[in-house]
């Protein structure tokens, strides 16, 4: 039981650990000559508790392994936190630097189920006529599956990181033209830092959530030129988000082009110190960033958190017919 419980202590609540079989040895080794020598360590899997060494699965998605998600989002609260105020090897001067909070959403493949708001941020009824209540699992469902584009969404989602890559080259291209800079003499200047999570929206289409910074030629340990301004920076990503497309396939004499929805949102972060907390503050982009970096799809569609083999597989599922047809279209 002691043996047992070591290795269960160690997983830190893991409830997928990945079971190792095999042994390991460790000896000492002479520098000089290279020859092995005595015995220090000897490890066989088959002198533990059921004849496993176990392991933590590491898995960052919550729906897999609550613990191993926990610890991810941890980290990665701990990781943006520094990269905004310093601390972990990051100077405290990165709270000076120009900061925003940006979210860039995909575009409309057809009407959904939603909850509209007014300029008051009052709920609106649904366009069904339906006020819908915020955990209504119609939401994000299409108002007519018949006339909703399933293969441009699911296209999308399979091009949204090299939207997102191209989107950080137009970014700089935008950054150093507001500078009266070339691309080139910008790297000696400035450098454009940022952190990203993908989340997915309920109509199962993906958008991102990131934290951009402009910081001297040597990144977080250099001071920004004078030019840099957050509204610098704020004009520039509205401008190469407006730009960067991305050419998909062709399929069935259709060609995709895709492009970021219209619904662009960037705030400026600013340290509560600067204004009694009415701003957006480091610690609450951190934790919005974290927390979305544990979720995947199966959070907002109650779509799967792993990859099917089989399509008749779909069959034996227990998800709604929405997920259901994005699965079938991808």
């Amino acid at each position: 039981m002691p043996a047992l419980l070591r290795q269960l202590s160690a997983l830190g609540g893991c409830t997928h650990p990945i079971r190792l079989d095999g042994h390991r040895t460790e000896h000492t080794v002479d520098t000089r000559t290279g020859e092995i020598g005595n015995v220090l360590h000897h490890l066989d899997s088959t002198t533990l508790p059921a004849g496993h060494l176990l392991v933590r699965c590491n898995n960052r998605r919550t729906t897999r392994c609550a613990a191993c998600a926990e610890v991810y989002r941890r980290d990665t609260f701990h990781l943006i936190t520094s990269g905004l105020r310093g601390g972990k090897g990051v100077p405290e001067r990165v709270a000076a630097h120009p900061r925003v909070f940006a979210t860039f959403t995909a575009p409309g493949f057809g009407p959904v189920h939603n909850r509209p708001t007014g300029p008051t941020r009052s709920v609106r009824p649904c366009r069904c006529g339906v006020l819908h209540d915020q955990d209504d699992a119609a939401l994000g469902a299409p108002l007519n599956p018949e006339t909703y584009d399933y293969e441009a969404a699911v296209l999308w989602n399979a091009h949204a990181g090299a939207l997102w890559r191209r989107f950080s080259t137009y970014l700089r291209r935008e950054v150093a033209k507001r500078a009266g800079l070339t691309q080139r003499a910008f790297r000696d200047y400035a450098r454009v830092s940022f952190a990203k999570v993908a989340e997915y929206q309920k109509r199962g289409a993906v958008h991102f959530h990131a934290v951009i910074r402009i910081d001297g030629p040597d990144g977080g340990d250099t001071p920004p030129p004078g030019w840099a301004t957050a509204e610098l920076l704020t004009d520039a990503i509205r401008a190469a988000a407006t730009a960067v497309r991305v050419d998909g396939p062709v399929i069935d004499g259709r060609a995709h082009v895709f492009a970021l929805g219209r619904q662009l949102d960037v705030r400026t972060i600013r340290s509560a110190d600067f204004d009694g907390g009415q701003e957006l503050t480091e610690r609450a982009v951190a934790a919005y960033i974290a927390k979305y970096a544990t979720k995947g799809a199966e959070t907002a569609t109650g779509a799967l958190d792993r990859p099917l083999k089989f399509l008749a597989e779909l069959a034996q599922l227990d998800i709604s017919d929405h997920a259901r047809r994005l699965i079938r279209t991808a």
